[in-house]
């Protein structure tokens, strides 16, 4: 286990993408302990890093909608995955580990996971060259692969109010099940509650300004 004891926010309500890269950032601004969110979207969407180019996604994923995250990374499509994000407060330990390790102890676990709902899956010490701006395609090191390639990957930011992971899982058989045990896979003690009007509320209005713009989203 990463933590001794770990917050789940609920939140069953498919939200659009900018909305959802928001909520990440609103409970990251506040938060006091571990927290795991995991989410859905309500139409097929596309997200891509902070320093990603909009016309490569544009490209690739012609007629989706599209966000700018927070985080790193390459493009990453959305709507039959597993989408989560770990939160983690600066004064907590895990926050201050160096990146690779943070990494490599939270595919380790999801890696467990996903052994047992059958597949076959290991997390590769070796990165890949690589070939396209697809998340996908890429795999980094101690990424989650399977015989047909990169199943999960992830992105990371940290700030002066802690860490922010934002992860998918891509090709799972039944991801409604895989995304209901993230929880008890992180943690020895696991609590849930759900997110708040004023989470929701502070959300919005950051999506608003920020994430749903178009100076966001073509930044670069």
């Amino acid at each position: 286990m990463i933590f001794a004891a770990l917050t789940e926010v609920l939140d069953p309500e498919p939200h659009n993408a900018a909305l959802n890269m928001a909520l990440d950032e609103v409970l990251l601004a506040s938060c006091t302990a571990p927290l795991l969110r995991v989410y859905r979207w309500a139409q097929p969407a596309v997200s891509f890093g902070y320093f990603g180019k909009v016309a490569d996604v544009e490209a690739a994923w012609p007629g989706r909608e599209m966000v700018r995250r927070w985080t790193g990374g390459g493009i990453v499509p959305h709507g039959g995955d597993v989408t989560y994000t770990l939160i983690v407060p600066r004064g907590c330990a895990f926050a201050r580990r160096p990146p690779e390790e943070s990494y490599r102890a939270i595919h380790e676990q999801l890696a467990v996971l996903l052994a047992a709902h059958g597949a076959e899956v290991r997390v590769t010490t070796i990165a890949s060259n690589p070939i396209s701006a697809a998340c996908f395609e890429n795999p980094a090191r101690y990424d989650i692969l399977a015989a047909e390639g990169k199943v999960a990957g992830a992105a990371q930011r940290r700030t002066r109010a802690g860490l922010l992971h934002q992860g998918s899982i891509q090709s799972v058989a039944r991801p409604a099940e895989v995304g209901a045990q993230l929880g008890k896979t992180f943690a020895t003690m696991l609590t849930r509650r759900p997110l708040t009007p004023d989470e929701l509320t502070a959300g919005s209005t950051l999506a608003a300004a920020k994430y749903a713009t178009e100076a966001w989203l073509r930044r670069v």
